[in-house]
């Protein structure tokens, strides 16, 4: 849609005066643009107590009208918790119980200039999502390439999400063009002569996001169908005219676009333009480059080894799902185990750690996070040669031996196979 969607007629019907009521109060609160300024100091102020007072509300509201779930799960990695769900039907309260307010006190018989805004609003927002997204993916930072770990757990036991993951983290270059379409989207949708051409692409762009998470079982199913509704609502203002050119074969006249009256509005609005494109494009962008330099100008961190390794023997405890079965020593400090130990982070029958080398006191703290201070545990290690380790240590108060040898594990999902020519399908 471009920034001209502004209703012909002078009188809009009930019905329209209606759905625009409740549309407004509705996107106003789902987009929370109060919010979108929070990396900026004291204006994220807004965007913490707006959060806290929300919040509230929707626990409020859940506890005594929508019983989503005793017990409201936040928002995480997943955006489709309970807490979302409730968020949902707070929303729609909220928006129902004040269009019926505002029809009770308004009497205007049309809100063509209100509706514009709103629909400018809504297009910076999508634009902000479809570049915050797509920026991410130009730098093969979304998805990544599956671990040594993730290529030696088997395909049978790996959750669809994951399993979708690691499909487009495969794929460096299908990853940087899906991420460089989506942030196509976003520039062609920050300036109104393109914002049509802009809404196409967001459309496809996230209908093609909103079926994975559907057919993969994706936990950010709300937030895309949302996207793509939106992309398409920023088109129904100029649906008369797509459908005259695209259906109809007519002539298609030109959008109608709200001119400002006062050269100080239009420099303004010029201005607000520039600092989006800086906070949400330049910025990110800027961003990416400089920690991409400050990683390969730093040193490492000492690592063991790197490589999958069998477990030849493994001595401390009768406990057979507390025995190592494997070890994987990933290109990082970390890696995992096959063992169903709960002293690990557990993943697709898969222990996975991170570990702190001291390579003076050889000896190796495991920890089930990365920035966590205090290790599960502690082991020495000796390496009688590149193909063996030995490990000894105290594990749940067991003294515990492992003893290692490298395995020539060669998965050809690595090696990133790509034919012109393929005479059998593979």
């Amino acid at each position: 849609m471009t920034n001209a969607a502004v209703a012909p007629a002078n009188s809009w019907s009930l019905e329209q005066k209606l759905l625009f009521r409740f549309g407004c109060i509705y996107l106003l609160l789902y987009m929370s643009p109060w919010t979108w300024l929070g990396d900026i100091p004291l204006l994220n102020l807004i965007g913490e107590y707006y959060g806290i007072a929300e919040n509230w509300l929707v626990t409020q509201a859940n506890a005594s009208v929508f019983h989503v779930k005793d017990v409201l799960v936040p928002l995480n990695g997943s955006g489709d918790t309970s807490y979302g769900y409730a968020q949902l039907c707070f929303f729609l309260l909220i928006a129902t119980i004040g269009a019926v307010i505002w029809t009770i006190f308004d009497r205007r018989t049309n809100y063509n200039t209100a509706y514009y805004w709103l629909l400018v609003v809504l297009r910076y927002y999508v634009a902000m999502v479809a570049l915050r997204y797509g920026i991410i993916k130009l730098f093969g930072q979304q998805m990544i390439f599956p671990s040594m770990s993730a290529l030696a757990t088997p395909l049978g036991d790996l959750l669809p999400m994951r399993f979708s993951w690691y499909f487009i983290g495969y794929s460096t270059p299908y990853q940087f063009f899906s991420g460089a379409v989506e942030v196509t989207a976003g520039l062609l949708l920050l300036f109104w002569r393109t914002s049509t051409l802009g809404a196409f692409v967001a459309a496809s762009v996230f209908l093609n996001v909103m079926m994975m998470n559907l057919c993969y079982d994706i936990p950010v199913k709300l937030f895309s169908i949302h996207l793509f509704l939106f992309s398409n609502l920023l088109l129904i203002g100029d649906a008369k005219r797509l459908l005259a050119f695209f259906i109809f074969n007519k002539p298609a006249g030109p959008a109608t676009r709200l001119v400002l009256p006062r050269q100080w509005m239009r420099t303004t609005q010029t201005a607000l333009k520039v600092a989006f494109a800086g906070l949400f494009l330049i910025l990110p962008l800027y961003g990416f480059f400089k920690d991409i330099r400050e990683t390969n100008g730093s040193s490492a961190p000492k690592k063991l080894t790197t490589g999958f390794f069998s477990v030849d023997n493994f001595q401390g405890t009768t406990i057979d799902s507390l025995r190592w079965k494997d070890v994987v020593f990933e290109a990082t400090n970390s890696g995992s185990i096959q063992t169903a130990d709960t002293l690990f982070r557990q993943r697709y029958r898969r222990g996975y750690f991170s570990y702190t080398l001291d390579s003076l006191r050889h000896t190796l703290a495991f920890k089930k996070f990365a920035d966590d201070t205090i290790p599960i545990f502690t082991m020495a290690y000796t390496i009688p040669d590149t193909n063996h380790i030995v490990l000894r240590g105290k594990v749940r108060n067991d003294s515990v031996v492992v003893a290692l040898t490298r395995q020539r594990r060669h998965f050809q999902l690595a090696e990133r196979q790509f034919h012109w020519l393929s005479e059998a399908n593979r």
